[in-house]
């Protein structure tokens, strides 16, 4: 049961994400061009805070995912989902606390336009440490994101849990992307972060739609 369940939150993940960034127009990183980030939040706030609560439940949905996996999965490897569990679970904390604070930016963009001299400095300076925060929380969390998948997907190859191709493409995935994520920091290149994150939905579509029928494939 909770194979599947897993199986089904893979997939809410990525409808939610699609739904927050299309419709609600959130951004998985921010650019920091404050004046005009503030402006876009200001002419919709309502469309702006939306978007992050979505992206919170989101996060709240992904540490429900990394134990339904332990409980799924842990008897294989009790030391592999110990480490899923951790790296994903902390990656949504972080996340969440984060997304909770930046919910703040609305504020700032209310009162932004009206203000002047060293208050409009002030505002500019908190509308700023957001978004880098934002920037910056979600770069570490994508470690952690890496370190989770690639304990999953070895777990799947050792036990024959799911199809072989399948649970190599997530290690494969899951290496690439912790990689573009370290060279981002280091470099500041998002060239294999980019690659590493499209083989990862592709990866967790196809996952997602394996483990919510798993128990009657043969």
């Amino acid at each position: 049961m909770f194979a599947e369940i897993s199986g089904l939150l893979f997939l809410i993940i990525i409808v939610n994400l699609l739904i927050a960034g299309q419709k609600y127009g959130y951004e998985t990183f921010s650019e920091l061009d404050v004046d005009a980030k503030l402006q876009k939040v200001n002419e919709d706030p309502v469309k702006f805070r939306t978007g992050i609560k979505l992206i919170i439940i989101e996060h709240a949905i992904i540490i429900t995912l990394a134990m339904a996996l332990f409980i799924a999965f842990s008897s294989y490897n009790l030391l592999l989902g110990v480490i899923w569990v951790f790296a994903r679970a902390t990656e949504g904390l972080m996340q969440i606390n984060n997304k909770l604070n930046f919910l703040d930016l609305s504020t700032v963009a209310e009162h932004y336009p009206d203000s002047t001299g060293l208050e409009k400095e002030a505002m500019s300076n908190v509308a700023l440490s957001l978004l880098r925060s934002k920037n910056s929380t979600f770069t570490r969390a994508q470690l952690l994101f890496s370190i989770g998948t690639f304990a999953y997907s070895i777990t799947f190859v050792l036990y024959g849990i799911v199809p072989l191709l399948l649970g190599w493409f997530g290690i494969a995935a899951s290496i690439i992307y912790g990689l573009g994520t370290g060279i981002y920091i280091v470099k500041d290149s998002k060239a294999l972060w980019n690659l590493g994150g499209f083989l990862i939905f592709i990866f967790e579509l196809i996952l997602g739609g394996w483990l919510l029928f798993y128990s009657i494939i043969p």
